[in-house]
């Protein structure tokens, strides 16, 4: 199929303008003179390509100005006089920069990307910051590249775009804006009479999920202890004296048992395993090697493993596989509600001791030591032996006497655990005033509070429908509790937070299982990062769905917006503005 003149492309983009963003069409530029693009070649040193001639004569630029139409991230359609300043100014900046591995013109093999920016290249957009830094160049150099359009940005090498040609571009750019569908990865709209661009994001509607494949699988069962071999067997030959060679090497000693474990007062090993988080269904004795092993497995999904048990008057928990716990403020004081926890974990070079008694850090909050990387076996032998340290010191100051390899083959209580959720921070956008170029400032501003809260559900509503985080019968009970202005119950625990937490866990599996995934798509992939995505988006929509109830609708609007799948929420946003 034959490609459209630049001209033609230049009408149905005005035409669209006109009618749907007359802001941004007025501030298009009449065309430029054939005497100003002449002009500009002899500055120059080079022959426009003729694309790049009829698009100036069609339209010199744009006026660099609030509503100004824009080519998606490439930013605005540059004016003659801005190619010659921008293409002056980065051969001024090539020519600073040595190409080392550079081949000459003449070479059959040149390539004239090898290059920071080449003589015959013109800048002809000024990019997302509308300046030089980055944007769209066309090749003007008489080569197979001749009129080819490349993007170019400061912080990376350029490259070639899909586009065969400027006119290529301008016809996609027509049938973006007539169409209705994604230019350079996004959507135009207009609103209030402005050419705007937006991402449209899609998700697959039933993702695999990572808990119900875990759930097929079954918790690996220790091995029976293989038979032990006798160091040496000798031949059986006839009577007489042996001599037998025999190589020792001192074995290396294996490292310590130094687990990240949290002692709690007062507290029951099945009470600590609750608030910790753990899955009533995982709940069973286990060894350290068989809690590990069962961790490693792909029956865990990626969940902690912890084992609990009783030192004194303490009860203590330590984790054996899956993400850190007893760092996280969240865990800390759920385990220390009504007593007092004390937390030693190791992380590398760190090692910490963390004291806090019914939700509030002790006196002397958090202890930490960094130690130096050294060679041999261990890592770190500076944590090591700080680790050492502060359990003895503990000991002295609590009274919890704890050595984790007199454990270490007993069967505690285990279980996997289904993380707690991270606190909702009610300062995080305080200070968003612009989200996606909409003034979000302006609106929490003039809007009554009852008003706003009412927008703001709708729009979490829509949010929730286009993730589908709400065909969970605990989610479409809290939205519609959110329509009427009733509370919503989301206390630990609750089937909402259990819900929310089930999801997490769902977004944390299939982001480690599609972590080690080649970069192209294996059909053998249980899940795949359009699974991951899913997952996540669902996430991202229980965290708005949290912000609103718990920090209230001027918090979490930010939130919400920005997640908002469709690219025309603007228009809902009016709608639900007006109702």
């Amino acid at each position: 199929m034959s490609v459209p003149a630049v001209e033609d492309s230049w009408v149905r983009i005005d035409t669209w303008l006109l009618r749907h963003a007359p802001v941004s069409h007025a501030l298009l530029r009449p065309p430029a003179s054939p005497s100003e693009i002449r002009a500009a070649e002899r500055t120059l040193g080079v022959r426009f390509h003729p694309d790049l001639v009829a698009s100036l004569s069609c339209h010199d630029g744009v006026e660099l100005q609030p509503g100004t139409p824009v080519l998606a991230h490439y930013g605005p359609p540059s004016r003659v006089a801005d190619i010659v300043k921008s293409t002056k100014f980065l051969r001024g900046v090539g020519a600073s920069v040595p190409d080392d591995d550079a081949l000459d013109e003449d070479d059959e093999d040149y390539d004239e990307l090898a290059t920071y920016w080449h003589h015959d290249w013109l800048l002809i957009t000024l990019g997302v910051g509308w300046q030089s830094s980055d944007g769209l160049f066309l090749s003007c150099y008489p080569s197979h590249n001749w009129g080819r359009l490349g993007r170019y940005f400061d912080e990376d090498t350029p490259s070639f775009t899909g586009w065969a040609s400027l006119r290529h571009a301008l016809a996609d750019l027509a049938d973006a804006l007539e169409r209705g569908r994604p230019f350079n990865g996004r959507t135009p709209l207009a609103y209030e009479g402005v050419l705007l661009w937006d991402h449209e994001t899609t998700a697959v509607p039933d993702p695999v999920s990572p808990l119900a494949l875990a759930a097929g699988s079954a918790e690996p069962e220790p091995e029976p202890p293989a038979p032990a071999e006798p160091l040496f067997a000798p031949e059986r030959r006839s009577s007489g004296a042996y001599l037998v060679m025999v190589r020792h090497r001192t074995p290396t000693p294996p490292p310590p048992t130094q687990p990240d474990v949290v002692f709690a007062e007062h507290l029951t090993p099945a009470e600590l395993l609750r608030r910790l988080g753990a899955i009533p269904d995982t709940v069973r004795p286990r060894t350290r090697a068989r809690a590990q092993a069962a961790a490693n497995s792909p029956w865990a999904a990626y969940r902690p493993m912890v084992r609990a048990g009783s030192a004194g008057g303490w009860t203590y928990a330590t984790q054996e596989g899956g993400a850190a716990q007893f760092t996280r403020p969240e865990v800390l004081r759920r385990v220390s509600a009504d007593t007092r926890a004390v937390a030693l974990t190791r992380r590398g070079p760190e090692v910490q001791v963390t004291v806090i008694e019914d939700g509030v850090p002790g006196p002397e909050g958090v202890r930490h030591v960094l130690s130096p990387r050294e060679g041999g076996s261990d890592s770190w032998p500076g944590s090591t032996a700080t680790y050492a340290r502060f359990l003895a010191e503990l000991e002295g100051e609590f009274g919890i006497m704890y050595r984790p390899d007199d454990d270490t083959d007993a069967e505690l209580t285990s279980a996997l655990l289904l993380p707690v959720l991270e606190d909702v921070d009610r300062d995080a956008n305080r200070y968003v005033a612009n989200v996606r170029d909409f003034d979000l400032a302006a609106l929490i501003e003039r809007t009554p509070p009852d008003r706003l809260r009412t927008v703001m559900g709708a729009q979490l509503r829509r949010l929730a429908a286009e993730t589908r985080f709400d065909v969970y019968d605990e989610v479409s009970d809290a939205l519609a509790r959110t329509a009427r202005g009733e509370t919503v119950d989301l206390a630990p625990d609750s089937p909402l937070d259990l819900r929310i937490r089930t999801l997490t866990a769902e977004a944390s599996a299939a982001r480690q299982m599609v972590s080690g995934q080649r970069a192209w798509h294996d059909d053998n992939d249980p899940v795949t990062q359009s699974d991951f995505s899913a997952w996540a988006l669902r996430v991202q929509a229980a965290r708005a769905l949290r912000e609103f109830v718990d920090a209230g609708a001027p918090a979490a609007a930010a939130t919400i917006l920005s997640l908002r799948m469709s690219a025309h929420w603007r228009t809902e946003l009016a709608a639900d503005l007006e109702g």
